[in-house]
């Protein structure tokens, strides 16, 4: 039998064709001219201000995209915007954030990012190029400088060398990669709908005529309190089995556990400084607090204090002092929030349905946030796959 002869067997590299390596400079142009570098430049040079850019209105149909340096993504309609398929890098700030590295093809502002677009459409992808970069945010934030906010030192961003396969083969990755990242998305709007609806029927339910059981302060049905100061040292040195709750919002708002409690009964808490400020827990059991966290103790036991907890974890954000750069809502301001009070019956059935409905919820919640998780990394595992070339 006349054995057919068998070729060497084809590389990935080699099925992907020609895998070329450019500088970032030699396959983008810019919006702006780089101190010490012969950069190409465009016509995307006008910068507004974040005042400004957040001084439009918003309008989620709106066709004009609203590029910031973090994580302010909306939609606007003005007469002055420029158009283009482009990245977005900031020119402050951190570039390794989730959304800090931004692609748009369409009619966009821009306050306070680096812009770039392909120097030819017919040999770079800029998405492509947008992929890879996503891929390499913690190596492109390394080449950011300065103590406080950081700028990115452009000879060392724009020397960056990037694998660049045929154009072919940039468009078929970047549509691999948008099927993944459009299923991601899709999840995300899901999981928002189902918060948006718990929020829209708990506020149909915790709003009423006030003619039916009136208003008080919280003052007037609460025992206002305050945690104390527990430094890491401390916890370290009593390590137990009672939590410690502070001001952050991931983990129920646990901080860690020691081996004695302050508190010991049904409670809310709330967060007294920082971004969570006003967010309002209900605790049940042995616990303590830190001194940035608030304590809510009813002088009567004559109100649903999982009620107070709903309607509260409405009205207290009405409250919070954002005028500083660190948002506050001191006891003395907690005790002055005006709630409504309706009858007990009235209580207890509202925090009926809350509750199913919570529980729904949270239960779907969990299942999509697994499923994100999921569908994030595999994500993430082609990404590097597809975007990784031998040398």
């Amino acid at each position: 039998m006349k054995l057919k002869k068998v070729g060497k067997r084809k590389t990935t590299d080699e099925k992907l064709g020609v895998v070329k390596r450019y500088r970032l400079m030699d396959i983008t142009k810019w919006n702006k001219k780089f101190q010490n570098i012969d950069n190409i430049t465009n016509i995307f040079s006008n910068v507004i201000s974040s005042k400004e850019l957040k001084g439009y209105e918003i309008d989620i149909n709106g066709e004009i995209r609203m590029l910031s340096t973090g994580n302010y993504d909306n939609k606007t309609n003005i007469d002055k915007f420029y158009v283009g398929e482009v990245i977005a890098i900031p020119s402050g700030g951190q570039i390794n954030g989730s959304n800090n590295i931004k692609y748009h093809n369409g009619k966009f502002v821009n306050s306070g990012n680096l812009i770039a677009s392909s120097l030819d459409n017919t040999k770079y992808s800029i998405k492509y190029i947008w992929y890879w970069m996503k891929q390499n945010k913690n190596l492109l934030q390394t080449m950011y400088r300065g103590s406080g906010i950081q700028h990115p030192d452009m000879i060392q961003i724009l020397n960056v060398v990037i694998p660049i396969p045929p154009i072919e083969v940039q468009n078929k990755i970047v549509e691999i990669l948008d099927k993944f990242t459009k299923l991601e998305a899709e999840l995300e709007a899901e999981l928002e709908a189902r918060k948006k609806q718990y929020e829209y029927y708990r506020k149909k339910l915790l709003t009423f005529d006030e003619k039916l059981g009136g208003v008080v302060k919280i003052k007037d049905i609460f025992m206002i309190g305050r945690g104390r100061v527990l430094s890491k040292e401390y916890i370290r040195m009593n390590i137990g089995e009672y939590p410690i709750f502070s001001s952050q919002t991931e983990n129920n708002g646990v901080f860690g556990k020691i081996n004695t409690y302050d508190f010991d009964g049904e409670y809310l808490t709330w967060t007294t400084d920082g971004a969570n400020a006003g967010t309002i827990f209900f605790r049940n059991g042995k616990f303590n607090c830190t001194n940035v966290c608030g304590t809510l103790k009813l002088k009567e036991q004559k109100n649903n204090l999982k009620y107070l907890f709903y309607i509260l974890s409405i009205n207290a954000k009405k409250y919070v002092n954002y005028a500083t750069s660190n948002p506050k809502l001191m006891n003395n301001i907690m005790s002055e929030v005006i709630i409504p009070i309706p009858p007990i019956e009235v209580q207890n059935k509202i925090v009926e349905i809350l509750d199913k409905f919570e529980i729904l919820t949270n239960s779907s919640t969990e299942g999509l946030l697994k499923e994100i998780e999921l569908r994030h990394k595999q994500y993430e595992y082609y990404r590097n796959k597809l975007l990784t070339f031998k040398s």
